[in-house]
């Protein structure tokens, strides 16, 4: 999702006590830049201020960053020269909802969902490989054909 021009966030939206990634492809993306870093806080006074260097990607230089439940997310982006991209002076400022606690599933329930998927794909994921071992030798053999019953094989 684009909120601002070159700001990316991979969620459609901010939400405390989760963690967001933030795609930059601004001024210092497109000009090349080597180390670009971001500098934000939370709420009107930008609390707990936190500084870090950014990754480079083909997508922009990208970060992740836990929200926290203050209201807002501040930030503004600097580069290894020292040169800032603050919003022409706006900075760059999104607000952060609040979780829905109608939806909140206990973290125990939640973890035991979650390992059940996990076993449910690790058993597919064993029973498609059994399937692809066995199945090869056959192919490679042409012996790959159903096997006909008694009464299949006294008809032939």
């Amino acid at each position: 999702m684009e909120l601002v021009k070159n700001i990316f966030f991979n969620t459609d939206r901010l939400v405390a006590n989760e963690i967001v990634k933030i795609s930059y492809t601004g001024l210092f993306f497109q000009n090349g830049a080597t180390n670009v870093y971001i500098r934000y806080g939370f709420g009107e006074e930008w609390e707990n201020l936190v500084e870090k260097e950014m990754i480079k990607t083909e997508l922009g230089f990208q970060i992740e960053i836990p929200l926290e439940n203050k209201g807002t997310l501040n930030f503004c982006i600097k580069n290894e020269k020292d040169e800032w991209d603050n919003n022409n002076g706006e900075n760059y400022i999104f607000e952060i909802q609040k979780p829905e606690t109608s939806l909140a599933v206990i973290d125990d329930k939640k973890s035991l969902k979650k390992l059940r998927k996990t076993y449910i794909w690790s058993k597919k994921l064993k029973i498609t490989i059994y399937k692809i071992l066995i199945s090869i030798p056959k192919i490679i053999t042409g012996n790959y054909r159903k096997k006909l019953t008694n009464q299949e094989q006294n008809n032939h």
